[in-house]
């Protein structure tokens, strides 16, 4: 075989692995092997004789990720091909460039020192990742076990970082052992090789099922109803009126409810006519009127939903960096919120805080707004710029004492952001979201699965309403309890349990993330300096 297509296959076949790992189908153990190939890659391209190592490293690496992103996120093109291309193309940019830095490190640090600050790069880049504009964190190796909640009950201490840190030490493990293996050493010495590795994968294991066993149970619990509406958000959602979306959940829900119910919960902009209802005024409008004659006659229950919201400012200059022009002298703020409705008690809202790039929110407004003006992927409906909120909320229902986390669709994402509303004291976390973008496509899916890593997480259960699926009932152990069929109008009502007290992972969030920036800054700084270079032949690692 030619070294070019030696080359070609190493980087593929991590591309390979690393996408047909991937949840909801993925065969999850291929992870702790994906990466190594392309390990083997760049220690090859590092010996070989030829010129521009770095760029063809470079552009290995880019086919590598372009790989996976395409295998686990092809199906946003149902919402957008343009969102598709940029999505995977700019994520596979950034991996290929954080390989490549491996690369330069590799030259300047002993092979151990490199190798541990590619573990530090990659965190440190994760935690980027959740931060910064351009996120993009569908495909942060701690996700990969969504699936395998036996296996990571101890992301109550770690978050996802704890998985992105197990794969990446179990790939560099196993590859530093076998890189110099041949055939003609014999398979038993292959084994030995690789039996501490395989330990170190069964270990954290066997800690999980220990702690599955001993989450608590609960046995107070509460009644929720979920709707899931089943409307075509491209073709029938944005064509209907506030009034007729009322008159939908009233018929709908009220043959489920009874006096035992508790909550109940609509999806993400469920109430989305128009522009949306004006922030100021909507007290006095006839919808919330209404809104509160649906729950008269039950003065326990809290009704949780999506809506848009606006605010109007008349004024020359834009009153704020997500305000969009309606006209000159003309602004308006949209809203995507979660509003909390009971009987004799005041409203509480709460606005989406983490929105989806280049839909909701212009990565890097400030510089790119008077370059390219509103440039947003259109997505069907309202598409512009929203208000975020700095703070979480939690909605509060007095007459049973309990607070619920009302989490907005992509937001069910970030991890320590979901830990911000169980430290403002929320009881149990609620997604509403609207899946139907993707169709049915490993999408809607996938995120329905990441969910189940923040239960586990902040031990918390979680109701879920969607308004194409798949709403669920997710228990603190990341158990699906009961689940609704995707692309089907429905209800689904249950029970699930209401918890005090705070996990590690809670309290300290990505720990593991913020000590990875720190240590990957002070490898680079080494390797600049080169300090570490003479060293390079006394590695230890074999």
């Amino acid at each position: 075989m030619s070294t070019t297509k030696h080359y070609l296959s190493l980087a593929v076949a991590s591309g390979l692995a690393l996408g047909l790992a991937w949840p909801v189908n993925g065969f999850t153990l291929l992870i702790f092997a994906a990466l190594i190939p392309l390990l083997s890659l760049e220690n090859s391209i590092r010996q070989d004789p030829f010129k521009r190592k770095g760029l063809r490293l470079f552009a290995y690496a880019y086919l590598s990720f372009l790989i996976w992103n395409g295998i686990t996120t092809w199906w946003l093109f149902n919402s957008t091909f343009f969102g598709m291309l940029f999505a995977n193309l700019c994520n596979s940019l950034f991996y290929a460039i954080l390989f490549w830095i491996f690369h330069w490190s590799r030259g300047r640090l002993p092979q151990r020192s490199a190798h541990l600050f590619l573990i530090a790069l990659w965190l440190a880049f994760e935690k980027l990742h959740l931060s910064w504009d351009f996120s993009w964190t569908w495909l942060n190796l701690g996700n990969v076990f969504s699936e395998k909640i036996y296996w990571i009950q101890w992301y109550e201490y770690t978050g996802t970082f704890g998985g992105s840190l197990w794969v990446l030490i179990i790939n560099i493990w196993i590859y530093s052992k076998i890189k110099n293996y041949s055939r003609a050493q014999g398979q038993l010495n292959f084994i030995k090789k690789i039996t501490a590795p395989l330990v170190a994968i069964a270990l954290p294991i066997a800690f999980s099922l220990t702690l599955y066993q001993n989450v608590e149970s609960i046995e107070k619990t509460i009644d929720v109803v979920l709707q899931q509406p089943n409307i075509d958000p491209y073709n029938s959602k944005y064509n209907l009126t506030n009034q007729q979306f009322l008159t939908e959940f009233s018929a709908q829900i009220k043959p489920h409810l009874t006096k035992n119910t508790d909550f109940v919960f609509s999806p993400e902009t469920y109430f989305a006519e128009g522009y949306g209802e004006e922030l100021k005024s909507f007290d006095q409008t006839i919808l919330y009127q209404k809104m509160l004659g649906e729950v008269l006659d039950f003065p326990n229950l809290q009704w949780v939903t999506g809506i848009q919201f606006y605010d109007l400012y008349k004024q020359v200059q834009s009153p704020s960096l997500s305000a969009n022009k309606v006209r000159n002298g003309l602004w308006v703020d949209y809203y995507n919120s979660a509003l909390a409705i009971q009987s004799r008690e005041e409203k509480q809202i709460y606005h989406k805080s983490k929105l989806v790039v280049g839909i909701e929110n212009m990565p890097m407004k400030s510089v790119l707004k008077p370059i390219l003006g509103d440039v947003l992927i259109n997505l069907g409906g309202t598409v512009a710029s929203r208000v975020t909120q700095k703070n979480r909320d939690v909605f509060y229902n007095p007459r049973l004492d309990i607070n619920v986390g009302p989490i907005i669709c992509w937001e069910s994402v970030f991890g320590e952001f979901t830990t911000a509303y169980v430290k403002e004291g929320a009881d149990f976390l609620a997604v509403i979201t609207n899946d139907a973008w993707w169709g049915n496509t490993p999408g809607h899916k996938q995120l329905l699965s990441y969910t189940r890593l923040r239960a586990i997480e902040t031990r918390r259960d979680i109701v879920r309403s969607a308004n194409t699926g798949i709403s669920a009932l997710i228990d603190a152990r990341g158990e699906i309890l009961k689940q609704t069929e995707y692309d089907t109008k429905t209800v689904l009502s249950g029970s699930v349990a209401p918890r005090k007290g705070l996990t590690f992972y809670t309290r300290y969030g990505d720990i593991i993330g913020r000590w990875a920036i720190f240590i990957a800054g002070i490898y680079f700084l080494l390797a600049i300096s080169g300090r570490l270079r003479e060293n390079q032949n006394n590695d230890l690692v074999n």
